[in-house]
C-alpha cells in the first residue's frame, strides 16, 4: 500500500499482518478523497477502526492539519505508528489506542473537534450504524462536519441517524461509501 497523491505521494506504508485489519482498497481512497478535497486543507480530522492510517496518512499528504487515529488492534497500531515515524508526520497526528465508542466520548469531552470523520469498522461486527448515532450525539463533531462511513454494501446504514444527513453514496462492489453532514443540535 501506498500514498497516492499529495505531499507524500509513493511513499510506501506498511500494513499489519493477520485476518483483523482490511486496508482501504486505492479505488475507495481515492473516491474519498476526491470527494473530500474541498474540506481537507487545514482540517483536523478523525480516522476511526484506523487500521494502519491509509485513509487518514493520505488526507495528511493532501492538506488535513492534524489527524487523531484510533484503532484497538495491537498489530495495527504497530503498523500505524511505523508509517507516522517512516513518513515523519509525527507532529500532525495522535495515536489513540483504544475502543472508538469510548473513545469519541472522550474526545469529545477533552474539546476535541474534528471537521472529517472517516470510519471503515468490521464489516461483521455491525458497528457502523452504532459508531455514527455516538458521533452524531458528540460535541467532537461540530455543524458542517463532513462523515463519511465505508461498509459492506448489503448493510447500508440509515439516510438519517440523530444529526447526521447522508447526501451522497459511492459504490464499489461489495464496498459502500455513505456521506454524511452534521447538522446543528436541536434546541
Amino acid at each position: 500500500m501506498r500514498v497516492i497523491a499529495g505531499a507524500l505521494k509513493g511513499r510506501r506504508l506498511a500494513t499489519p499482518r493477520g485476518p483483523h485489519t482490511r486496508p482501504t482498497a486505492d479505488q475507495v481512497r481515492i473516491a474519498v478523497m476526491d470527494a473530500l478535497a474541498p474540506w481537507l486543507p487545514g482540517a483536523r480530522v478523525l480516522d476511526l477502526f484506523a487500521g494502519a492510517g491509509g485513509v487518514g496518512l493520505e488526507a495528511l499528504s493532501r492538506g488535513a492539519a492534524h489527524v487523531t487515529f484510533v484503532e484497538r488492534d495491537a498489530r495495527a497500531i504497530a503498523a500505524l505508528r511505523q508509517n507516522v515515524e517512516a513518513l515523519g508526520v509525527a507532529g500532525q497526528v495522535r495515536v489513540v489506542r483504544g475502543d472508538v465508542d469510548r473513545e469519541i466520548g472522550r474526545l469529545a469531552a477533552a474539546g476535541e473537534r474534528f471537521a472529517v470523520v472517516f470510519l471503515d469498522p468490521p464489516y461483521e461486527a455491525g458497528l457502523t450504524e452504532t459508531t455514527l448515532l455516538r458521533l452524531a450525539g458528540a460535541a467532537a463533531i461540530p455543524p458542517g462536519a463532513i462523515v463519511v462511513a465505508q461498509h459492506f454494501t448489503k448493510q447500508a446504514p440509515a439516510e438519517t441517524i440523530g444529526r447526521l444527513r447522508a447526501f451522497r453514496t459511492r459504490r464499489f462492489g461489495e464496498t459502500t461509501l455513505t456521506f454524511y453532514r452534521a447538522e446543528a443540535p436541536a434546541a
